[in-house]
C-alpha cells in the first residue's frame, strides 16, 4: 500500500498550489517536498519511530518559518524493510510525487537497491542509513551520500583499540554471515594489517535464522582467545555476552557500535555481565548524567515535551529521529534560494567541520566531493555496569 503519512505523523503542510517551480522538482515558492522510505511494518518496524520522530522535528522547523522561506513537506512511506518494496516506493515518490530528493532511508540492501535508479535520474539520495563502506562512492554514484559510520570503520576501531591495549592478544570474532557481517571482519583485518594473520585465532559466523549463538561462543572460548570482537547484531550480541559470562570466559571484549544499546542489548544480557566491555560511539547519550546539563540534552528534552510528549527520551530511535534531520537542515541552509537538485547535492558534498550539537566532543561532520563519509572517527567508551563512560583514549 502506498500512502502519504497522516497529519498526526507527517509534517506535510500544503499551503501552496501544487504547481512546481520551473525545472526544480519538488519545489514551490514556499515549500520543498522530500521523500523517504521507512520500515513501518515488517521485521524492523521499530525503526518506524525514527521516521515518525523526524516528521515531528520537521514540524518544529515549519513552525519556526521553515528554511530560507521554504517549509518542508515530508512524504514518508512504508517499505517493510524489503528492497523490492523500496524500489516500488521510491519510484512512486520520484515519478508521481516528484519529490526533490530522498532522505534518510533505512537499510543497506534497501538503499543499494535504489541507488542506481536515483543516480541515473540525478535525484539526491541524502544521508542514507546504509553503514557500508561501498556506499561511500562519489566517483560512481555522485548522488548518494551515507549517514552513519560504516561497519568497516567499526572493525577498524576495534583493531585500533586492540593494537594499543592488547598488542599480543589472541582475537576471536563473531559476525553475521552476510555482507554486513563480513564488512566488520574486513575492517578488523585491515586495521590489524599484517598482524591479522597471527592475532586472529578463530572466527565464527551465524545465520539470522539461528535460535542462538551458544555453540559459536563455546567454540570461540575453546580457541584460547583472550580478546573478542563482538560484531554480532542486537539479540545475538546480547546472547554472546551472556553465554561468555556463563562459561566464565572474560576476554577483553569490543562491541560494535551497532549493538551498544543498553536497553536492547546489555540489559537482556545482564548488566553485570557487560561490565568492562569497550565500544565506540559518535553521539552523546542524552540519558547519560555526563550530559545532563549539556545544551543539546536540554534542547532534546524541551523538544520532546512540546512535540512528542508521549515519547520515551531514553528510546534510541527517538534520539536518532531527532538528531538525523539536523545535518539536512544545514545543507538546506547552505543552499540559500537555489533548491535545485544539483545545488542540493553540491552543498551536501561540501560540509566543512559542521559541529552538530549531538556529536561527541572532537567529532564533526565533514564531506567533500571525493569523500562522502561525514563522520570519520569515533570515541571509545567502556561500560561500567550502569552506563557507557567516555574514555580519554585516542
Amino acid at each position: 500500500m502506498y500512502c502519504r503519512m497522516s497529519a498526526v505523523v507527517a509534517i506535510a503542510i500544503q499551503a501552496t498550489a501544487p504547481a512546481l517551480a520551473e525545472n526544480v522538482p519538488g519545489v514551490t515558492a514556499t515549500e520543498i517536498k522530500i521523500g523517504q522510505t521507512m520500515p513501518y511494518s515488517g521485521p524492523l518496524s521499530a525503526w518506524g519511530t525514527v521516521g515518525r520522530t523526524e516528521a515531528l522535528y520537521f514540524r518544529m522547523i515549519n513552525d519556526q518559518g521553515g528554511i530560507n522561506g521554504h517549509k518542508i513537506d515530508l512524504i514518508s512511506v512504508d517499505d517493510a524493510y524489503s528492497p523490492p518494496k523500496t524500489v516500488e516506493q521510491v519510484r512512486r515518490l520520484v515519478e508521481q510525487e516528484e519529490v526533490a530528493f530522498i532522505f534518510n532511508g533505512v537499510g543497506v540492501a534497501s538503499n543499494f537497491a535504489v541507488r542506481k535508479y536515483l543516480n541515473d535520474r540525478g535525484v539526491p539520495q541524502l544521508f542514507a542509513y546504509a553503514p557500508a563502506e561501498a556506499f561511500n562512492d562519489p566517483k560512481h554514484f555522485p548522488w548518494s551520500i551515507p549517514y552513519l559510520p560504516s561497519l568497516y570503520m567499526s572493525g577498524r576501531m576495534a583493531a585500533r583499540y586492540f593494537l594499543k591495549h592488547a598488542p599480543t592478544g589472541k582475537i576471536a570474532v563473531i559476525y553475521q554471515n552476510d555482507e554486513s557481517g563480513r564488512e566488520h571482519v574486513r575492517g578488523l583485518k585491515d586495521g590489524l594489517g599484517d598482524r591479522a594473520a597471527t592475532m586472529i585465532v578463530r572466527e565464527a559466523s551465524y545465520e539470522l535464522s539461528d535460535p542462538t549463538v551458544d555453540t559459536q561462543i563455546v567454540a570461540l572460548q575453546a580457541s584460547g582467545a583472550d580478546t573478542f570482537y563482538n560484531a554480532a547484531a542486537l539479540k545475538f550480541a546480547s546472547q554472546s555476552i551472556r553465554k561468555s559470562a556463563e562459561l566464565g570466559w572474560k576476554p577483553l571484549q569490543f562491541l560494535s557500535y551497532t549493538s551498544a544499546s543498553v536497553a536492547a542489548v546489555l540489559k537482556p544480557a545482564g548488566l553485570k555481565n557487560a561490565v568492562g566491555i569497550v565500544s565506540a560511539a559518535v553521539a552523546k547519550d542524552f540519558t547519560d548524567p555526563l550530559w545532563r546539563d549539556d545544551p543539546a540534552t536540554k534542547d532534546y528534552r524541551a523538544w520532546i515535551a512540546k512535540y512528542d510528549p508521549k515519547a520515551d527520551p531514553a528510546d534510541g530511535f527517538v534520539a536518532a529521529g531527532y538528531t538525523a534531520p539536523m545535518v539536512l537542515i544545514q545543507v538546506l541552509k547552505q543552499c540559500g534560494s537555489d533548491l535545485s537538485r544539483a545545488n542540493i547535492i553540491h552543498q551536501a558534498a561540501n560540509l566543512h567541520d559542521v559541529k552538530l550539537p549531538w556529536l561527541l566532543p572532537g567529532i564533526t561532520f565533514s564531506t567533500s566531493p571525493t569523500d562522502y563519509q561525514g563522520i570519520k572517527t569515533m570515541r571509545f567508551l567502556r561500560f561500567n555496569g550502569d552506563r557507557w563512560v567516555l574514555l580519554n583514549d585516542d
